[in-house]
């Protein structure tokens, strides 16, 4: 078992508002990508432009918290250009740290810029450590962001055996079809989730009222059917619910917000260097409580005092988590 450390506080920021309120709820660095296509959540109405990078860079280093840049789509090889601009500009704005999935970007980065900080995405889905140290030892990758299909012993395992920090997903929406990468979506929206910046693009998205109820479609397929007063999910292949050997149901995943609160002395104990908060997409008021929760609950995992997860964390929580629950998600198997 490594020592104890603090885990830094990892949060969302899909605009400067956001960043406003995660920096100020207590985030020791927040997570931000430009309006194209070099970021994963590249859809209107989020993310930043040039000056807005600086306000939150300026906001942020004024209160000692940091600004994680997510250069994290694969490099159109075509013209990889526009991904080594981004990396330029991380270091002109100040960024302490560029998250990162594609190989040539890394190399463009340990050419050009030997001295940024750069952290491996989840879309990179190393799930072992002998594909961290690989990226560790070519490119210098200082932490991974593992995808959150590990149980809690896998990642202890993978913490114990690799040079470079880990990171975790604490809670927010669950993404286990590779992670941003899912060739089912691809196939039924004809855009790849890597660069249309979410698997289910607006454009895709169909609702139509039949003798049933009112159907959600990607384009022509059907993801689920809800009654006229159900409460709608936004459609997407891994939440649809389907017809399974003549049972309806969720086939692949469920609707439902990972929260490892529960988990949060064992995340400690193994050493992991940071908690990282989804919700990119969500709301400046989504951030800043979560934010808040997740402060208290680290802080309070730190403390001499016995940890418990208070009951208004969990109701804050709730209020947040999609489809109203909530999961330990691959951390626990209780079927393993």
């Amino acid at each position: 078992m490594t020592s104890r450390r603090r885990p830094e506080l990892v949060c969302p920021a899909g605009s400067l508002r956001a960043l406003q309120c995660a920096i100020d709820a207590g985030a020791d660095a927040v997570y931000l990508g430009l309006k194209d296509a070099t970021n994963a959540r590249n859809f209107a109405g989020l993310n930043f432009d040039d000056a807005q990078i600086r306000d939150g860079v300026a906001h942020a280093h004024a209160r000692g918290a940091k600004v994680l840049m997510a250069l994290n789509t694969f490099a159109d090889a075509r013209d990889p250009s526009p991904w080594y601009r981004a990396a330029d500009k991380a270091v002109a704005f100040g960024a302490d740290a560029l998250i990162t999935a594609d190989s040539a970007v890394m190399a463009w980065c340990c050419e050009h810029h030997p001295d940024l900080r750069l952290h491996l995405s989840v879309q990179a889905s190393a799930t072992t450590h002998a594909a961290i140290e690989f990226y560790r030892q070519r490119y210098g990758i200082q932490r991974a962001v593992l995808p959150r299909v590990l149980t809690i012993e896998q990642v202890a395992q993978v913490a114990r055996h690799t040079g470079a920090e880990i990171e975790v997903f604490g809670f927010g929406s669950l993404c286990v079809m590779v992670e941003g990468r899912c060739t089912l979506s691809s196939w039924a929206t004809g855009c790849s989730p890597n660069n249309a910046g979410v698997c289910s693009p607006a454009s895709a998205v169909r609702w139509h009222n039949g003798p049933d109820g009112v159907q959600a479609r990607l384009n022509e397929v059907l993801i689920d059917t809800y009654a006229p007063d159900e409460p709608r999910g936004y459609p997407t292949l891994c939440k649809g619910r389907f017809l399974v050997e003549d049972r309806r149901e969720y086939a692949l995943e469920e609707p439902t917000s990972l929260n490892t609160l529960a988990l949060l002395p064992r995340l400690i104990d193994i050493g992991v260097a940071a908690i990282k908060i989804e919700g990119r997409q969500r709301s400046a008021a989504y951030v800043e409580q979560v934010t808040r929760v997740w402060r208290a609950a680290i802080d309070a995992a730190m403390a001499d005092a016995p940890y418990t997860v208070a009951p208004d964390w969990t109701e804050t929580l709730a209020h947040h988590a999609e489809g109203q629950q909530q999961t330990l998600g691959a951390y626990d198997r209780p079927w393993r």
